[in-house]
């Protein structure tokens, strides 16, 4: 089987997220108070928003990778969900004063390079909502706690999944910050059909946050605070705080 590299993104992108579960509740529960269409940016495959699609919400998807929403766009299609995603940077979204919700889960505000790329993107995303509306972003706290820097992840599962006769597997190894940053070390396997093993190192690298600086940023983005939730850590994943923030008039 020859994989290209857009296939092996995809491919990649489920194995290491599309197990994850933990968030799921939190967004359906605030999916089913917003009483208006959604918008994820970030959305990936579409963990998220077809989840929420399968539950009779208006959702659009956005994320900056076009192999990523090619892929949603056929996953909503094959189960008939009336969703779509659209390729958009979560700096400058082509979106004005539609949504009554707008979902940034799985850390993606973190992937940004620092404080001004950030301000840009709450900005946009202000830009994005109703009047009252509400942003819900999802952040690794910069105090990693027993994950400190440097911390070995002890031995957890790795993610897996199947394809044909292939076997892709993502094994979380490390956790630590450097330069200011969160990075996160897997140890990504390919077992071919016939016994071949190949491997690498692959590193995510996370801004180091915490929900008062988020805060601040987003004050400046005419965004008022409207509370935090947290999120538990899994064997797979580090624990998250979500972060509310509602458009001032």
């Amino acid at each position: 089987m020859s994989v290209s590299a857009a296939e092996e993104t995809v491919i990649w992108h489920d194995v290491e997220n599309g197990s994850y579960g933990a968030d799921l509740s939190l967004w359906r529960g605030l999916a089913a108070r917003a009483g208006g269409p959604i918008l994820e940016a970030g959305c990936g495959t579409g963990r998220v928003a077809l989840d929420l699609a399968a539950r009779g919400h208006h959702v659009l998807g956005v994320d900056i990778e076009p192999v990523l929403v090619a892929a949603y766009s056929e996953r909503a299609e094959a189960r008939g969900l009336e969703t779509r995603a659209e390729r958009g940077d979560i700096r400058d979204l082509d979106v004005t004063g539609e949504f009554a919700l707008v979902l940034v889960p799985m850390q993606t505000i973190q992937l940004l390079d620092g404080a001004d790329e950030r301000r840009e993107a709450l900005t946009s995303l202000r830009n994005a909502l109703r009047p009252r509306g509400v942003i819900a972003l999802a952040i690794v706290e910069g105090d990693l706690d027993a994950n400190a820097p440097g911390a070995d992840l002890g031995r957890p599962l790795p993610d897996v999944n199947e394809i044909g006769d292939w076997v892709y597997s993502s094994l979380p190894i490390e956790l630590h910050e450097d330069a200011g940053r969160i990075v996160i070390s897997r140890l990504r396997q390919i077992v071919a059909p016939d016994g071949d093993l190949t491997e690498e190192r692959h590193d995510l690298s996370l801004a180091v946050l915490d929900a008062y600086s988020l805060g601040a940023e987003a004050a400046a983005a005419g965004l008022a605070p409207a509370g935090r939730r947290e999120i538990e850590s899994t064997e797979a994943h580090v624990g998250s705080t979500v972060v509310f923030f509602e458009a001032t008039p």
